[in-house]
C-alpha cells in the first residue's frame, strides 16, 4: 500500500516535470502550479519547486506562484491564513489539500491529535465535519491511517506520509544521519576487535587443552607402567611365599627330647 502510494507520487512528479521542461511562458507555468496543487493524489511537491522551469516564474506578475507551491511543500493552512494577504485565493481542491497536508504536518509531532486542535487547525467548526474530512479525505485517500476515538475526542495516528522536508530539516536529517554513521563505524570496529579477541582466546584455549590432554595421556602411560612393573614384582613375591610354605609343610618335624 504505502509502496503503491509512493510510486504513484514519484509518476505524477515525473509527468509535472516533463510538461514544466516543454514550457516556456510564465502562465502556462503559473497555470501548471495550479493544476499540479489541486491534484487529489500529490502530495509533494519539493522537487517541482527546485525545476529550473519554474525559476522563470520569479520576476514576473506570476511570482506569487512559487510562493503557492512553497506552501504546498512545507506550509500548512495556518500559514496560509497568516499570510494570505501575500497569496492568491486558493481554490477549493487547493484548499481541501492544504488541509490534508496539514493532518501530516500535525501527525509529525504527535500520534495523538486532539479534535480541538484539529478544528483549529483545519478550520472546521464541528466534531462530525471534523471526522468526515477525516475519513473521506485522509483515510481513504491513504495518507493516514488511524482511529477515530469519540469518547476521548481525539485521532489515534497509526501511519502519516512524510511531507517534504525543508533545506533546515534535510541539514538536520544529513547530520543526524552522518553522527549515526560515525557511532555504527564505530560500534562496528568495537564488535571486529571482540571477535578477533575471542578467535585469539579460542585459540589459546584449544593450545591449553592439548596441553592439558597430551599430559593427562603421559600421565596414563606413566600410571600404566608403574602397575604393570608393580604387578610383576607382587607376583613374583606371592609365589616365594608359597613356595616357602610348602617346604616347611613338607619338611619333617623333629621331636623334642624329654628332659632328663
Amino acid at each position: 500500500m504505502a509502496m503503491d502510494a509512493e510510486r504513484r507520487q514519484a509518476e505524477l512528479i515525473g509527468q509535472f516535470s516533463a510538461q514544466a521542461a516543454a514550457l516556456s511562458s510564465a502562465p502556462q507555468l503559473a497555470a501548471l502550479v495550479l493544476e499540479a496543487t489541486s491534484h487529489p493524489a500529490l502530495f509533494a511537491f519539493s522537487e517541482l519547486l527546485a525545476l529550473p522551469a519554474l525559476s522563470k516564474l520569479a520576476g514576473t506578475q506570476y511570482a506569487s506562484s512559487l510562493d503557492v507551491l512553497r506552501l504546498f511543500a512545507y506550509g500548512t493552512l495556518k500559514d496560509y491564513k497568516s499570510n494570505s494577504g501575500s497569496l492568491p485565493a486558493l481554490l477549493p481542491d487547493q484548499v481541501r489539500k492544504l488541509k490534508q497536508l496539514s493532518v501530516l504536518t500535525l501527525a509529525e509531532s504527535t500520534k495523538i491529535l486532539p479534535y480541538d486542535q484539529l478544528m483549529q487547525e483545519l478550520d472546521v467548526s464541528n466534531v462530525r465535519e471534523l471526522e468526515d474530512f477525516l475519513i473521506n479525505e485522509c483515510m481513504y485517500s491513504g495518507i493516514v491511517r488511524g482511529k477515530l476515538d469519540q469518547l476521548r475526542r481525539c485521532f489515534e495516528v497509526q501511519f502519516a506520509a512524510g511531507r517534504d522536508l525543508t533545506p533546515d530539516q534535510l541539514n538536520n536529517m544529513i547530520d543526524t544521519l552522518s553522527d549515526w554513521l560515525g557511532t555504527s563505524d564505530n560500534l562496528l570496529h568495537q564488535i571486529q576487535e571482540k571477535i578477533k579477541w575471542a578467535d585469539t582466546m579460542s585459540e589459546v584455549n584449544k593450545k591449553h587443552q592439548k596441553e592439558f590432554e597430551d599430559r593427562v595421556e603421559e600421565a596414563k602411560k606413566s600410571i600404566k607402567a608403574d602397575i604393570d612393573l608393580r604387578g610383576h614384582d607382587d607376583f613374583l613375591s606371592e609365589s616365594g611365599g608359597i613356595m616357602d610354605f610348602e617346604e616347611d609343610r613338607i619338611r619333617p618335624k623333629r621331636r623334642r627330647q624329654p628332659p632328663a
